[in-house]
């Protein structure tokens, strides 16, 4: 073949060549602008990141968080990250991050050059962008299909995102090692500081952590990693970031690592189980957004308060006995629970015993028995006699012989007041007789006690079981002036987004009268009073001398349960003392502990706080009265006492048991009510 024929033959190669290579580019262009369209029509993908929801007091202070899996992941907006980070981080990753479209041409034709010399996929070129696109949608598998599903993802990621949108999300999705997502979490994790402190230093030994997180990490090797740190910071320095000197005096600066990642103490552990159980079963939220959803749960926790309340349980209880408590601690005016001991140690024992158990109140069921009467006829001067009594009921066919605690009777009558302070058992079964059984039923029920209770005697003495939780919040209709509140233990909920997904609307309620209710209220500030001891001293005596504050309070006994429920009109608190399985308390002072533990929390709550809250409503009168005889008070009473009634009961009769001079004008005192004394004689003489 002549050589003129050679260089024709030559020549259609080459031409169809460059014809084919014109045309794969053709295709190239109008398959990458094909993706370009596709990925513009597809929008932004949902950017969904798992991230740890951590709960928070009132305060504001983080407390605790759900755990999912060891990790840790918290989102914090790039202004809260510090320069230095997101320099090194840019400068070692992704130099001309703010200058391509979410690809580096430069960086990826020497990669595929290199994959196609080694036959493999082993050279990367990913930017900042991709590795990003990774985190969220894909996994790390190099082949060829996840690459291109990774290239699709980086263009809808850079065509509906801000550069630093993308960095923010970067930061916040990179592995950094120890289970630690995010830079906030690696900045926790290694040095115990937020993102937005760390030196730069601390910044250039973390941005090149990510390369290699168990090869780099400074706790695996801390030569490796200062080697990285150098070349973090030189790569800082070539990108104009900082200064030769400045990348030399930070290399040679000391890393003070965390020593010790003690697993901190879980806060109020047992107030943090009910925040899980309300969030899954009251507010139905699903487990997989509580695990990776990212949200802020701000709950009704007082730390501080906690804190005394755990301080003085220690304090009060031997630490050699088995014996558990149990307390709830409340705002009366809006429901919010601020303390809760659910057990002595939650490590030992998880069981919650302030919501999940239910125990016999004992006589601190009482206020809402009295309550009942005061609304039917009874006042705080309203004398019954106390002595051994069989009662009978069910026409007749059943009997019933309670007792007074150590066998103590008046053999007498005592009013109202005294038979609250001293807790007599046979005056309060007569009262709840007399009434009629249903009334103590509808009160408790109105005040939000939701066990199971009977119409039968005993009920007078509290013998149906009911849980701590249940008893706080019936006394916080009392102290509320008879207005039922629902007890809540979260405040709001914050998403990701952080917009407000749920927040608590008080729920108020008036369920009882409001003068009846400040009266019985005084009533029970007397278990403190002893010019109210009788035939034995008031059931607070052993703790009155404590209190610095005006409280109402009741105690309760049984044989295997102690309480001691009380409040002032803004904090109330229940105390429940026991055994797990019934075991029964022995006299001292076992019995005591929870008389012990209310004071001393509730004079620490409220240190700082007025010492007399209550005022009266509209409605009322308040008068001196000899508490023996429930009468108006002379000048020879040694012990008058000054007792509040519904306007129009009190009484009217001066006391005629101690001589002297009357304290007060008849005609200060208006008649307004009817006379009782009738009924009253005759009531008894109902009882055998």
């Amino acid at each position: 073949m002549d050589p003129a024929t050679r260089y024709q033959k030559k020549g259609k190669v080459v031409r169809l060549l460059l014809k084919l290579s014109l045309l794969f580019l053709l295709l190239m262009a109008f398959f990458i602008l094909s993706l370009w369209v596709f990925a513009k029509i597809q929008g932004p993908p949902p950017v969904k990141v798992p991230q740890t929801t951590r709960f928070y007091d009132a305060d504001g202070h983080q407390i605790g968080k759900m755990e999912h899996q060891n990790q840790n992941r918290y989102w914090v907006k790039l202004d809260d990250i510090a320069d230095p980070l997101k320099q090194a981080t840019v400068a070692v990753e992704d130099k001309r991050f703010y200058k391509h479209h979410g690809f580096d041409l430069r960086r990826l034709a020497g990669a595929v050059v290199a994959d196609i010399k080694s036959m493999s996929k082993e050279q990367g070129a990913s930017t900042i962008t991709m590795q990003y696109a990774r985190n969220l949608f894909l996994t790390n598998d190099k082949t060829w299909t996840r690459k291109l599903a990774e290239a699709f993802y980086t263009m809808r990621l850079e065509m509906n995102y801000s550069k630093d949108e993308i960095l923010e999300g970067y930061l916040n999705t990179i592995y950094y090692g120890r289970g630690a997502y995010g830079i906030e979490a690696a900045s926790k994790y290694y040095f115990n500081k937020d993102a937005d402190d760390l030196s730069l230093a601390e910044a250039s030994m973390l941005a090149g952590v990510p390369k290699g997180p168990s090869y780099y990490s400074p706790y695996n090797d801390f030569d490796k990693a200062k080697h990285r740190q150098r070349i973090v910071l030189n790569s800082m320095v070539s990108s104009g970031y900082i200064t030769k000197q400045q990348a030399d005096n930070a290399f040679e600066q000391p890393i003070h690592l965390v020593k010790k990642h003690k697993t901190p103490k879980r806060v109020a552990p047992y107030f943090q189980d009910t925040v899980e159980y309300v969030l899954k079963h009251k507010l139905h939220i699903d487990e997989k957004t509580l695990a990776t959803g990212g949200l802020k749960v701000y709950t009704t926790l007082h730390s501080d308060m906690q804190k005394k309340a755990e301080y003085w349980v220690k304090q009060v209880i031997d630490p050699k006995s088995d014996i558990q408590t149990a307390m709830v601690a409340m705002n009366p005016k809006s429901g919010a629970v601020e303390a809760m001991i659910g057990g002595r140690n939650y490590k030992k024992s998880s069981y919650n015993r302030a919501v999940q158990a239910k125990r016999s109140p004992g006589s601190s069921f009482k206020p809402f028995l009295y309550y009942a009467a005061l609304r039917n006829g009874f006042t705080p001067s309203t004398a019954l006699k106390s002595e051994p009594t069989t009662f009978r009921f069910d026409d007749g066919k059943e009997k019933y012989s309670p007792s007074n605690f150590g066998g103590y009777y008046a053999y007498g009558p005592i009013t109202l007041a005294q038979a609250l302070a001293l807790s007599d058992n046979i005056y309060a079964v007569k009262t709840h007789l007399s009434i009629g059984m249903d009334k103590l039923v509808k009160t408790a029920k109105k005040v939000g006690i939701t066990s199971p209770l009977g119409k039968i005697p005993s009920l007078a003495l509290g013998t149906k079981p009911v849980s701590v939780a249940e008893m706080a919040r019936g006394y916080s209709a009392i102290a509320n002036g008879g207005a039922r509140v629902t007890p809540h233990y979260i405040s709001k909920i914050v998403n990701q987004k952080g917009e407000v997904i749920y927040e608590w609307e008080p729920k108020k309620k008036q369920v009882l009268d409001k003068p009846t209710t400040f009266v019985l209220s005084q009533l029970m500030t007397g278990v403190f009073d002893s010019k109210l001891n009788d035939y034995s001293k008031v059931t607070g005596s052993t703790v009155s001398k404590m209190l610095t504050h005006k409280m109402a309070a009741k105690t309760g006994s049984t044989a295997a349960d102690s309480w001691m429920v009380g409040f002032t009109p803004k904090l109330v608190s229940a105390v429940w003392i026991g055994y797990d399985k019934g075991k029964s308390l022995s006299t001292y002072p076992e019995t005591g502990y929870s008389k012990l533990i209310w004071t001393h929390f509730m004079e620490a709550a409220l240190e700082g706080a007025p010492k007399n809250g209550f005022k009266p409503p509209k409605g009322v009168v308040g008068v001196l009265v000899d508490p023996d005889t429930g009468k108006l008070a002379t000048k020879a009473c040694p012990n008058a006492r000054m007792t509040y009634y519904l306007k129009g009961t009190e009484p009217q009769e001066y006391c005629d048991k101690h001589k002297g001079e009357h304290s007060h004008k008849k005609d200060q005192h208006k008649d307004n009510s009817k006379d009782k004394g009738g009924f009253f004689n005759r009531l008894l003489n109902l009882f055998d």
